[in-house]
């Protein structure tokens, strides 16, 4: 089978989980049939299949996805990622959940997603490079400013940022910084943006533990991930006193009862590549590192970790969601069902789209802001959103999740409504 025809193959899990969840809390509002309809399908879907020169002379082909999911809001906004595995079904889900995401915070966009089937992993720096600033011209009928931004996801940073606005800047023949965010500060990007998911996981985490009469400072933190948004927290979240006990990149995890040096193990991986072999730490997999005694527990890797069958073995308080999906919808019953209390990933990873807006606007602008500014504003944000959320699982008699998507969701509703059909 062709490399770039292998994603297709995939499961449909996530698209799956997110219908699910929308059916859930389009049942809670009680929908009429003609809005759950226009709210259940992506506006727009694109798929691209693009050449790329690869090192040795020979040309592949790869595929590429941009999902639009709904823009009554404001313009789409939503990451794009490189991985082997990336689905049209995940990147609609992806996107769906980026529109609620953006909603239950408060800012003006609705949801976006991309994707390239590709292992970056296995690709030199040229070959990257060649491949993103293709994949940018083929979706540029659909990205700008005003239209759809797209920001950095999995496996790829500010470098594929810096390559996409220069790819698209080049076509309009001027720079277009506000085209994409997550890009280098030298060319319009934001202070704090590498840290803004990590930090709002953060935020979320101190304000679950102020409405919950927990102190951190006596508190197991075990975080499922080392990249920008675990790493971030994981950090962010020693710094404020509290024990990380529990660490895990893809391949390997480390656990200390006693704590660990998050410092010193971001030293490693950055150093060795992975926490395998990483001293001063029992080794656990990452199977067994969710299940380990803790306070609170970040699933901060990839979707679908805390399942039906593992949820009754989860051994914490708090379930805080740095990644897109980690918990099913099964594990969310059992989660329910033993009182343990879950931020949800559309409040708890906001912290990242937050500042990307606060980079759109000053890009827009052409004034910026010092990381002190934007720290600021992200904690106001996500202090707002933890506490609507909380207010009104309060009110309803709902869980977490079942509250931030009805907040999202009927913000989304509202905005659908004022708008009306064209024509």
């Amino acid at each position: 089978m062709p490399d770039h025809q292998r994603g297709a193959q995939a499961e449909e899990s996530s698209y799956e989980v997110a219908q699910q969840q929308f059916n859930i809390v389009a049942d809670l509002l009680e929908l009429a049939p003609d809005v759950r309809e226009v709210l259940r399908y992506p506006k727009r879907e694109l798929i691209v299949h693009f050449p790329v020169k690869m090192d040795d002379g020979t040309v592949k082909m790869f595929t590429g996805f941009r999902v639009q999911h709904n823009i009554a809001r404001g313009p789409a906004k939503g990451g794009v990622r490189y991985h082997p595995d990336v689905t049209l079904e995940e990147v609609k889900a992806l996107a769906m959940w980026m529109t609620w995401k953006c909603a239950v915070v408060g800012i003006p966009y609705g949801g976006a997603k991309g994707g390239v089937i590709c292992d970056p992993k296995k690709m030199s720096v040229g070959e990257i490079e060649r491949l993103t600033r293709r994949y940018t011209s083929e979706i540029a009928l659909l990205i700008g400013p005003e239209s759809d931004i797209p920001a950095p996801d999995l496996n790829t940073s500010a470098r594929e940022m810096g390559w996409m606005m220069d790819t698209y800047s080049m076509q309009k023949g001027y720079s277009v910084p506000a085209v994409v965010t997550g890009k280098p500060l030298s060319i319009g990007g934001s202070e704090g943006r590498r840290e803004a998911t990590g930090r709002g996981v953060t935020f979320a985490i101190q304000e679950a533990a102020r409405h919950l009469n927990m102190d951190l400072l006596d508190s197991k933190i075990v975080v499922q991930g080392i990249g920008n948004v675990g790493g971030a927290a994981a950090d962010l979240l020693s710094r404020t006193g509290a024990k990380i006990v529990g660490l895990s990149d893809s391949k390997a995890g480390v656990f200390n009862s006693k704590g660990l040096n998050v410092a010193e193990i971001l030293r490693y991986k950055n150093e060795n590549g992975t926490l395998q072999g990483f001293p001063e730490a029992d080794a656990v997999t990452n199977a067994e590192l969710l299940e380990l005694p803790c306070d609170i527990l970040v699933p901060a890797a990839i979707q679908s970790q805390i399942t039906g069958e593992n949820a009754p073995c989860i051994k914490t308080k708090v379930v805080a969601e740095g990644a897109n999906g980690p918990t099913t919808p099964q594990a969310d019953d059992v989660l329910n069902d033993r009182g343990i209390f879950l931020i949800p990933d559309i409040l708890a990873n906001a912290g990242g789209v937050t500042v990307s807006y606060f980079e759109w606007v000053q890009d827009l602008q052409s004034l910026f802001w010092s990381e002190e500014e934007i720290n600021a504003r992200l904690e106001k944000i996500m202090t707002k959103a933890f506490r609507d959320v909380y207010n009104t699982a309060r009110e309803r008699k709902l869980d977490m999740r079942s509250a931030a998507n009805v907040l999202a969701v009927s913000r989304v509703v509202q905005a659908f409504r004022d708008r009306g059909i064209y024509p």
